[in-house]
């Protein structure tokens, strides 16, 4: 294993040598440091040029001012990181960094779980009704999203996910046509997901578009959209139905042990929703303190499942822990939303909540839960334009690979060995089918992180990609320098994560060969 590591860093760090040398070396070239001079009618113009050739050093060769920089570089390694310095603003390199990764990583965090968890799942149902009308729905709606422009698809979100649907929180009315479009769309959309026979396609078709009539007036009836929050009852029902589902994709319902942990997990959330509402309203919040509510939430997961034991006890811990992270979520964002009164009212949002620029509003303070939730309407937007384009091609992957893997000769063997269809769905054919996934989602969080530059520099979201726009503006050639040595560190992680991933999910690899 160590022998692997060190030759795997060892090849990477000198690409990355290579690359950065070149870089520098290219962006030197195409930079115009002088452009403002240019055009200038300064009566000192030869003195300007002198200042700005001696504050950026262009007198010496750039080979010499690479490893001049390459030495700063270096000095990251025992504590003197030094990156170079925007020469326009004066600002260091190494104090941009912390709050453009930061902004990079919020932005990024949900989009990227909530476009794995809909992308896997939803080309997984996909493949198993091959060429059913949901197959060929999916398909195209796939292909639709994948082929749509990011900034066209950005600035659509601002006018109708910002400016009309704030217009529309001014006056939450809705007609009769849209709720009922919506409603027969939701029941043929799980009809067709679920499939069956005539009868169950009808009685799935009816319940789905009950539930969905039945929440739509839910949510008008009850002024929802001015006070949203989700409460002890709908902790509870979220709670209780992530029980049974997860339960069933997990180890399937009739293990009882299992189910008894999910449910148990479920009336735990019910009785601790009163008093963590005490203890957010008594304790003042951080993020620190969060983290640690998870970690004891994931244990209290598992502690129930090993406690119900039985052969498979682990299985169950698992499910147990899964569950009580959902509950934890729903109770967390109810917290948040909590909030939305006191913030639509503020003078700074003025009932225009949905914010279309910036990862913040400018200088408004509040409570943990009161400023969580301005960078949520902020993290909106943006986040439904990466999931959308990241939706499509984990959805496009995971069918063709689920296919691929259905046609195997193991999953005829499993049926025909007797195991019901969500065993060999779940655990026989969904782990091998992820394996293409797993060399392609490290790089592409990696990609991410590195920053989404287009999505950033319309929201206006200082990021990591807007940091790299706004020095090739600029000509600053440290702090691009900077970004691609940081986006190309990460790369090489990301490779080696995906090569892990594989030894993970298939027994047959080992990091050693």
């Amino acid at each position: 294993m160590l022998t692997f590591l060190l030759r795997r860093f060892l090849s990477s760090a000198l690409v990355l040598l290579v690359v950065s040398f070149v870089i520098y070396l290219l962006l030197d070239a195409a930079m115009d440091y002088y452009y403002d001079l240019r055009t200038s009618t300064s009566p000192n113009i030869a003195a300007l040029y002198e200042s700005r050739t001696r504050l950026l050093n262009l007198d010496t060769p750039v080979i010499v001012r690479y490893f001049l920089w390459l030495g700063g570089v270096g000095g990251c390694l025992i504590g003197s990181c030094d990156l170079g310095t925007a020469w326009q603003s004066g600002q260091e390199v190494t104090s941009m960094l912390p709050g453009a990764i930061g902004n990079t990583i919020k932005l990024v965090t949900a989009a990227t779980v909530v476009s794995i968890v809909l992308g896997i799942g939803v080309g997984m149902i996909s493949a198993i009704r091959q060429y059913t009308g949901f197959d060929y729905f999916i398909t195209f709606v796939s292909f639709l999203l994948y082929s749509l422009p990011v900034f066209w698809v950005a600035v659509l979100l601002k006018q109708y996910g910002a400016i009309r649907f704030n217009n529309f929180l001014g006056d939450p009315v809705v007609g009769w046509t849209p709720i009922i479009v919506l409603t027969v769309f939701a029941g043929l959309f799980w009809m067709a997901a679920l499939g069956g026979s005539a009868k169950r396609r009808l009685i799935t078709f009816l319940i789905a578009a009950a539930a969905t009539f039945a929440t739509i007036y839910y949510i008008l009836a009850t002024g929802w959209f001015q006070s949203p929050s989700v409460g002890i009852v709908g902790v509870g029902v979220t709670g209780l139905a992530a029980a049974i589902v997860v339960v069933f994709l997990s180890t399937g319902l009739k293990n009882r042990r299992s189910l008894y942990t999910g449910l148990t997990i479920a009336v735990l959330g019910i009785a601790l929703y009163i008093p963590l509402q005490w203890l957010f309203f008594y304790v003042p919040m951080n993020w620190l303190l969060i983290l640690g509510l998870a970690v004891v939430t994931v244990l209290v997961g598992l502690g129930v499942g090993l406690a119900f034991g039985g052969p498979d006890k682990w299985a169950s811990a698992r499910t147990g822990a899964i569950i009580a992270v959902i509950i934890s979520v729903v109770v967390f964002f109810d917290r948040i939303f909590q909030e939305w009164g006191a913030y639509n009212r503020h003078p700074a949002i003025n009932g225009r909540p949905v914010a279309t620029i910036g990862a913040s509003t400018p200088n408004i303070e509040g409570s943990f839960w009161f400023l969580n939730l301005d960078t949520f309407t902020h993290l909106l937007l943006p986040s439904i334009a990466l999931i959308l384009i990241s939706f499509a091609t984990y959805t496009r992957y995971t069918r063709g690979s689920m296919l691929e893997v259905m046609n195997q000769d193991y999953i005829r063997t499993a049926r025909a060995k007797g195991l019901g269809e969500r065993t060999v769905i779940m655990r026989h054919a969904l782990r091998n089918a992820l394996l293409p996934l797993a060399s392609i989602i490290p790089v592409d969080i990696i990609t991410l992180i590195g920053g989404a530059v287009i999505t950033e520099t319309i929201f206006g979201w200082n990021g990591m990609g807007k940091m790299f726009i706004d020095a090739m503006n600029r000509n600053e050639l440290e702090p691009v320098m900077a970004y691609i040595l940081i986006t190309g560190i990460l790369a090489m992680v990301a490779n080696l994560v995906a090569d892990f991933l594989y030894a993970v999910l298939d027994p047959r690899i080992r990091v050693q060969a």
